[in-house]
């Protein structure tokens, strides 16, 4: 272990509670937060890092969710590779372990609660350290590469991958869809994030110390009839019922949430309805 990695371990060891109290989860996990999650998968999210897998690594996959991508991961490390999961809130992680054991893959996937800006885990622990859509909500996301740097061998990987919420764009226009963006973008930064964090991922993977980065983007689009209804749905649901429509924090009023709620209802309805989601993504060398 170098000198550099030595000191971010023992700065993230002296700091880590008050690390967790810098930065709130925006979404939270409300069942329409989760529904699109439990989408997600390692070939619609994390396909620029499949490639870098190989049977018996072993893998950490950060701020797993309800476990669709960690589950795809450990299917890919197999026979005798092991993804250590892990994610801030233990109700979520409940759903991910029975996840796992109806995939049947049983002791391959091991679940548990962590801080990313102090992993418990030794120095040079994993083969990949894995997180989608994670940096964009944390406190501090070069302390949380570094962390996730000293945690992974020297010749690993730390991959991650987060949307741009700025770059995000539809069709047709929408008075009440941005009104909706500038929405979400006021409450995730009020709660310590940072919603355009996808631009901001390789300078943030420089300034954790990275030498080796590669950057690539890729989008999710949702075009066909089937997908905008579950899109405008999903997020009109999550618009007045999950945690970033924060009305107790002063950012807007019952009524302006019904009326964007009603927006992504419309938009949905409109048959040249077309949404894109612009993600970045770096590949890590250690």
């Amino acid at each position: 272990m170098t000198a550099a990695r030595g000191t971010a371990a023992g700065e993230a060891a002296a700091r880590g509670t008050s690390a967790k109290e810098t930065a709130v989860y925006t979404h939270g996990h409300h069942e329409s937060v989760l529904r699109s999650h439990r989408w997600r998968t390692a070939e619609n999210s994390a396909a620029y890092l499949i490639g870098e897998l190989r049977p018996g690594m072993r893998v950490l996959d950060v701020g797993c969710g309800p476990g669709t991508i960690t589950a795809d991961l450990a299917e890919r490390v197999a026979p005798d590779g092991r993804v250590t999961a892990v994610d801030a809130a233990e109700d979520v992680l409940e759903q991910a372990r029975a996840y796992a054991a109806e995939r049947g893959l049983g002791d391959s996937v091991s679940f548990a609660t962590a801080d990313v800006h102090a992993l418990d885990f030794p120095d040079d622990s994993f083969d990949v350290v894995h997180a989608h859509q994670v940096l964009q909500h944390v406190g501090d996301p070069v302390r949380a590469l570094r962390e996730m740097r000293r945690v992974c061998r020297p010749g690993g990987i730390v991959a991650a991958r987060d949307a741009d919420y700025a770059a995000m764009t539809w069709y047709p226009a929408s008075p009440g869809l941005d009104d909706w963006l500038g929405l979400y973008r006021r409450v995730a930064r009020a709660n310590g994030g940072e919603p355009d964090a996808g631009r901001h991922l390789r300078a943030w993977a420089r300034q954790a110390g990275f030498t080796d980065v590669t950057s690539s983007a890729t989008a999710w689009c949702f075009a066909t009839p089937e997908e905008i209804a579950w899109w405008s749905t999903l997020w009109a649901d999550r618009t007045q019922a999950s945690a970033y429509a924060a009305t107790g924090g002063g950012h807007t009023t019952p009524a302006r949430l019904a009326a964007v709620a009603e927006a992504w209802h419309a938009w949905g309805a409109d048959p040249d309805a077309w949404f894109s989601v612009l993600n970045a993504e770096i590949l890590c060398r250690v």
